[in-house]
Parts: C-alpha cells; sequence; structure tokens
C-alpha cells in the first residue's frame, strides 16, 4: 500500500520505521531537508521536502494514489487542514495526529465528521491510558487488553523467589487452579512460544493471558498481587501527565505532578483542580523527597529527557517506591532501562506506531478475519493480534489440535459473546469469536494466515 507520512519527528519517524518494514510503500514529507535525507538514507523510502499543506508539494508526493495518508506534524490544525486537503485530492484513508485536550472531547466527533477524518490519534492521551492501567494492576510490568478489555495479558517478571522458576508448563497448569495461559517468555535477548515441557527461569519475563479475575486469582495464589495505587508522584507536566492526573483523581486517588517550568506549572493548576501541581526541580533529590517520594504508591517518570527519566527512576526504586515507570522513546535507550532494572517503560512512538500497523493491515484485508488489536512484545520480537472471526473463515468448526499452524504461533485466548474460553486442543473457534494469537516471526494480517 502506498502511504504519506507527512511530520517527521520522534513519532512520525517511528511510524515510518515500522510502516517500511512491513512492507509499504512510503513516502516521507518534511519541512527539514535534513531530516528527509536522513530518512531516505536509512530506509527504501521516498522523500519530499516542503509543506504538508502545500498543493503541489503533496502532488509530488503522489497523494492522488495514496491508500493512506498520516499528519503527525507538531501542529493539531496543521495536520488536521493537511488530511483534508490529502482527501480531497484522492487519499483513500487519512489520520491526524490530535494532541491538544481542547479537541479531545465532542468536539472531535465533529472534526473528525466533517474532515472526513478516517482516524485520530493522541500518542499522549494513548500513553496515559497504558499508565492508567498498570498503576490499576501494578503486579505487571505491562498490560495489553483485548475484546473491550474481556482478555488481557500481562508481562510478568519471575524474581528471586517466584514460585514458577523450575517448572515447566505441564507442572504449572496442574497445580494452579486458574484459566491463564503462559504465551510467550523472553529470557535475556530470546522470545520464546512455549509448550508443555517449557521449563521456566528466574529473570524471565512472562506473557500471561487470562481474564482480570483468573490473573488476579492466580496472582494472589502466586503472593505476587500488588495493591493498586492510590497516590502517585508524576515528574514533568507534559500533555501525558495532564491526561494521566485527570484519569487518576477521576477515580477518587490522588496525583501529584512537578514541573520546573512555572507558566506551564500555572496551566496545570487551572486545568486540574484536584490535584496538586509543585513548581520546582523534580530532578533534585531534595524535592523528590520534600514532595513525598519515600510515601507515594508510584512514581512516574515523564519529562523530555529519556536518560533523565532513567536515572530518576532508578533513585525512585532504590528508595523502595513500590511501582516505578518510566517514559522512554529511544529503542536502546529502552533496551538499556532493562538492563539495569527498570520495571515498567511506555514509549509514546511504539504506542502510536503499533496502532498504525495495526491500521494498515486490517486497510490490507478489509474482508474476512482482519486485526482487530496488535501490540508489539518485548521490543517487537513478537506479536500479540486480536481477530473477529467472519463466517467465511476456513479454520471454523475444527478442532484446535487438528489446525496445523505455522512455527512460533500460538492460539492464547477465544472470547465468545461473554465466554472467556482459555484454549485447549479440544477447542474450535466459531463465527464472531474474538480469537487472540501470538507470533514471533511471522507477519499476520489475517487469521488464516497462521496455518501452514
Amino acid at each position: 500500500m502506498k502511504i504519506i507520512i507527512a511530520g517527521c519527528g520522534k513519532i512520525g519517524s517511528s511510524v515510518l520505521a515500522n510502516l517500511s518494514a512491513e512492507g509499504h510503500d512510503i513516502t516521507a514529507i518534511d519541512t527539514k531537508s535534513e531530516i528527509i535525507n536522513e530518512l531516505t538514507g536509512i530506509y527504501d523510502v521516498m522523500g519530499v521536502t516542503g509543506s504538508a499543506v502545500d498543493q503541489e508539494i503533496l502532488e509530488e508526493a503522489g497523494v492522488e494514489n495514496c491508500g493512506m495518508f498520516i499528519a503527525m506534524t507538531e501542529s493539531d490544525e496543521l495536520n488536521m487542514l493537511s488530511c483534508f486537503l490529502a482527501k480531497k485530492m484522492g487519499a483513500k484513508n487519512t489520520v491526524a495526529r490530535i494532541r491538544n485536550p481542547e479537541y479531545n472531547d465532542r468536539r472531535l466527533d465533529f472534526l473528525r465528521q466533517n474532515l472526513e477524518l478516517s482516524m485520530s490519534i493522541n500518542p499522549e492521551l494513548r500513553t496515559a491510558r497504558e499508565l492508567y492501567n498498570v498503576l490499576k494492576f501494578p503486579s505487571a510490568l505491562k498490560i495489553e487488553t483485548f475484546s473491550r478489555r474481556n482478555l488481557e495479558m500481562i508481562e510478568f517478571l519471575l524474581g528471586e523467589d517466584s514460585d514458577l522458576a523450575g517448572k515447566n508448563l505441564h507442572e504449572i497448569r496442574k497445580k494452579y487452579d486458574a484459566q491463564f495461559l503462559i504465551a510467550c517468555v523472553e529470557r535475556g535477548d530470546q522470545v520464546y512460544i512455549p509448550n508443555g515441557v517449557f521449563r521456566l527461569e528466574k529473570g524471565d519475563i512472562i506473557g500471561l493471558v487470562a481474564s482480570l479475575p483468573e490473573m488476579q486469582k492466580l496472582l494472589k495464589m502466586l503472593n505476587s498481587l500488588r495493591r493498586q495505587a492510590k497516590n502517585i508522584l508524576i515528574l514533568g507536566g507534559s500533555k501525558t501527565a495532564y491526561y494521566l492526573a485527570k484519569m487518576f483523581e477521576g477515580g477518587g486517588n490522588t496525583a501529584k505532578i512537578i514541573e520546573q517550568d512555572e507558566q506551564r506549572s500555572l496551566e496545570l493548576t487551572e486545568a486540574l483542580p484536584k490535584a496538586t501541581i509543585i513548581h520546582g526541580d523534580g530532578a533534585a533529590q531534595e524535592t523528590l523527597m520534600e514532595e513525598g517520594l519515600m510515601t507515594c504508591d508510584a512514581f512516574v517518570a515523564l519529562t523530555g529527557i529519556d536518560e533523565e527519566n532513567i536515572l530518576l527512576g532508578i533513585y525512585a526504586a532504590q528508595q523502595k517506591v513500590p511501582k516505578t515507570i518510566v517514559k522512554v522513546n529511544r529503542d536502546e535507550l529502552a533496551s538499556l532501562a532493562k538492563k539495569i532494572g527498570i520495571e515498567s517503560i511506555v514509549s509514546p512512538k511504539e504506542i502510536t506506531s503499533n496502532i498504525l500497523v495495526q491500521y494498515a493491515r486490517a486497510l490490507e484485508n478489509s474482508s474476512g478475519s482482519s486485526v482487530e488489536t496488535l501490540y508489539k512484545l518485548f521490543g517487537g520480537k513478537a506479536e500479540a493480534l486480536e481477530f473477529i472471526v467472519s463466517g467465511e473463515s476456513k479454520i471454523t468448526g475444527i478442532p484446535l489440535k487438528d489446525l496445523k499452524l505455522r512455527p512460533n504461533i500460538l492460539i492464547a485466548g477465544i472470547v465468545r459473546g461473554r465466554r472467556i474460553i482459555i484454549p485447549s486442543g479440544s477447542d474450535d473457534i466459531e463465527p464472531s469469536d474474538r480469537v487472540v494469537i501470538i507470533s514471533a516471526g511471522n507477519r499476520l494480517s489475517n487469521l488464516e494466515d497462521i496455518l501452514l
């Protein structure tokens, strides 16, 4: 599919890299020639220097033959206008990054309809939702949700004293009376789709699939269920911090934000009357201590500097803060942060890229069982995908044990109406089911792609 990406900053460049890796025909538009030169030198993409609201630039980029036009500039208004022009000039689908909280309410539906937007995306809001999910369930390093939150997958670290370490999956399923599945395992730099004889080791990060009640039941049996965070300390008054505090205080909890910029502190004070906004240098240990680092349930580092977030995350962990989460956008720093003990990491560019890769795959398969949800796992080494099964699917009505699956494919969950099925070999897939697939080393666009 031909895709045009307008605005190639941190998030736009990440989206470009991921969609290029999917095999799409990509053209990048940016006002800075040095960015275009760098991207065309690294990736097999075309580049055009100029404004995404310039008709001649859009024509040069080939907008009339474009399957998807994605606007990722720093300006919401520019993104909306460029999408409107692209649509009028022939783009089949348009996606605009819209970050301003003023647009992300009822007005957004009006804008989408009148600008004929196929999708709007707010990386900061999406990141805040991921943070909020983890803070509600702090036993998890990361949480991915499927089927409108009926089924969840959590990444869970096996610590030094874990009861699961040293046992194979057959033993674990027999010992614990809960409906769950260990769907994937990260060990060092390797990711495994485990079978029943696979033996877990301390230090493994495992992907657990279950409904939320069954997940809580299992973690309680493992003595690993932590209480929900009620009192959080946020470093950095970004848009993500605003959205997170808004969600958090909506649940009757307390959020405190430390922001160095005085004007931004005043804006947040007005926008978040229930939160506590502190104007100060959160990078100073004295400030963190004075503002309650030792008594908070969770510390969330959301500054614009990855290195600062990591260092202060390490400091918070050393002070025995129950839950520490840091925002890291650079892939190499995210990998380093994991190795030096940062518990949970969020990446707005990864979250955004996942959504757009999912959308692009769905567009490629407008009929049949196309991708409904897609998450990259363990730094992109594996994927978790959700499909809705069509009536014409070739795999319905066949016991799972009789399906000939590709290597490194696992059917991890089936949602049938309100029923959650952690599948066994005797289960089958039926039309209208929602099916969760875990895959390593396979690119799946349709449910039938899991077959040999």
